[in-house]
């Protein structure tokens, strides 16, 4: 399919609608249809995962660029545009998006507690985050952000479990921490608003504001990318602004530490691309050191952090923050091999993490504990869990034949050259990532039976949903990497971007002003 015109497509805004839809007719649902309830939001989920699957192996990589495009004006006076589009970089966000959406309604088919305000909530949730990956116009992204705060606070205050920590507690700090992220958010939006109309192009469309990126002075794109780097940088859990993610992970319910590994911190890393790099690449250059230091921190920390815990969720949680690690590092080494492993990086730690985080939720759901040394030996009593649980932490560990091993060789690749000791920081975290993930196999899986677990049901029917979406795509990327790295290169390519990451190399930095 060939990219279409301004206005003419609307598969993308099928795709964002399709779940709403499912929404509201889980409103109008007596609240005792439990099941019916459950399958209108699968029903929703499964039809904007199939559209967007079509949209994955319909876009034309000859192409590239933009396409499924659409650009309504939405008040034409500020210059926000209701603009849709994908291209190699967000198609694969948008597309990840709808596999854990629908893997995450059958993680959660159990689920009796207020489902249909449950269910209601997490499909608004699933909307606001593809919204962030299809919006070309800064203003709607940051409107469909601030979509995906509210569901999640709620979510996890009412459906979250109490351990470690409450969920009031876990949900009050994910909550400010990412508001007080999008506050700096909207100062660096405004800025650049206000920088455009200066020139006397007032708008908020990626591409415009991309164009006209030699008109920002070297100072004002130092302050605006620091401002968008803490911002994107407490959502992709950037230390030291990552202690909010697995207190949040471990207070969540299954499907939202599933939507909240897999695609919430994604928004993080792809808006530092899109709009950082893309946008303003003397400032990515000028903080490029410094995120390159703090991402050692995220990979070596949060992976010792990770060593010592107890509970399932925090181990994974931990791991989440120092896989976003590798991102990091790609993404200050400004070249395109190591964005585009970033890219594909996201990709694979979002369908690990999810499936790492069904299984978990699963195991808690059947023994009612997080506890390792409680459990042990359960692929005696549940051998298709510990199926998914093993296909997880060896995607995790970057075994080869899944997409993760693919994606991290492609990042140190990319990185070697720029940033060479903290890429073999980063491959030395490889092996402490190798440590935890083994033993939480060991220590949960396997050993002798435990005659106290005899009593559990193996999961079946809708649960083996997530088992079977996810681990069919770690797989099948992983065996065939470029069904994912073809579109990825094509992104990074055809929108400008490695045009860009050419210029940046090149410039001179001086001081802040």
């Amino acid at each position: 399919m060939s990219a279409l015109p301004s206005g003419g497509s609307y598969l993308l805004p099928f795709i964002l609608l399709a779940p709403l839809l499912a929404m509201f007719i889980i409103v109008f649902l007596p609240k005792e249809e439990t099941k019916t309830i459950k399958i209108v939001a699968a029903l929703g989920t499964f039809t904007s995962m199939v559209l967007s699957l079509y949209a994955f192996f319909a876009y034309n990589q000859a192409a590239g660029g933009m396409q499924f495009t659409l650009t309504i004006p939405w008040v034409p006076d500020l210059g926000v545009n209701l603009a849709f589009g994908v291209d190699g970089i967000s198609l694969p966000m948008l597309l990840l998006t709808n596999l854990i959406g629908f893997s995450s309604i059958y993680a959660s088919w159990n689920m009796e507690k207020r489902a249909k305000e449950f269910f209601a909530l997490l499909l608004i949730l699933i909307t606001g985050v593809m919204g962030t990956f299809i919006a070309r116009d800064l203003f709607i992204f940051f409107l469909f952000y601030e979509i995906v705060v509210i569901p999640i606070y709620i979510m996890v205050i009412i459906w979250g479990s109490t351990k470690r920590v409450s969920k009031e507690y876990a949900g009050m700090k994910l909550t400010i921490y990412l508001l007080i992220g999008s506050a700096f958010l909207l100062v660096g939006m405004v800025a650049l608003y206000l920088a455009a109309a200066k020139q006397g192009h007032p708008t908020f469309m990626f591409d415009q504001l991309a164009a006209r990126q030699n008109l920002y002075s070297a100072p004002f794109q130092k302050v605006a990318f620091g401002l968008m780097l803490f911002g994107f940088g407490s959502l992709i859990s950037m230390f030291p602004f990552h202690s909010w993610s697995p207190d949040g992970y471990a207070g969540a319910p299954t499907a939202v530490s599933m939507i909240h590994a897999g695609v919430l911190k994604k928004i993080g890393g792809y808006g530092l691309i899109r709009l950082g790099i893309y946008v303003l690449p003397i400032g990515a250059k000028y903080w490029a050191p410094v995120i390159a230091v703090l991402a050692i921190a995220n990979v070596l920390y949060a992976a010792f952090i990770a060593l010592a815990q107890k509970d399932l969720k925090y181990v994974i949680g931990y791991s989440s923050v120092s896989h976003m690690g590798y991102v990091l590092i790609a993404i200050a080494a400004l070249n395109p091999t190591a964005v585009g492993g970033a890219v594909a990086m996201m990709f694979a730690h979002g369908v690990m993490s999810a499936l790492f985080f069904s299984m978990i939720g699963f195991i808690y759901e059947k023994t009612h504990t997080r506890n390792i040394p409680d459990l042990g030996g359960l692929a005696h009593q549940m051998p298709r869990l510990a199926t998914g649980f093993i296909i997880a932490g060896m995607a995790s560990l970057g075994l080869p034949s899944t997409i993760n091993f693919i994606s991290e060789f492609t990042i140190f690749m990319g990185t070697i050259k720029a940033l060479p000791v903290q890429a073999i920081l980063g491959i030395a975290g490889i092996i402490f990532t190798a440590v935890y993930t083994l033993r939480v196999i060991a220590n949960v899986m396997f050993g002798p039976r435990r005659s106290e677990w005899d009593h559990l049901k193996d999961i079946k029917g809708a649960e083996l949903v997530p088992l079977v979406v996810l681990g069919f795509v770690i797989f099948a990327t992983g065996i065939f990497p470029n069904i994912l790295f073809g579109l990825v290169n094509t992104g990074v390519t055809s929108s400008g971007l490695a045009k860009v990451l050419e210029t940046v190399s090149q410039a001179k930095m001086g001081g802040l002003f």
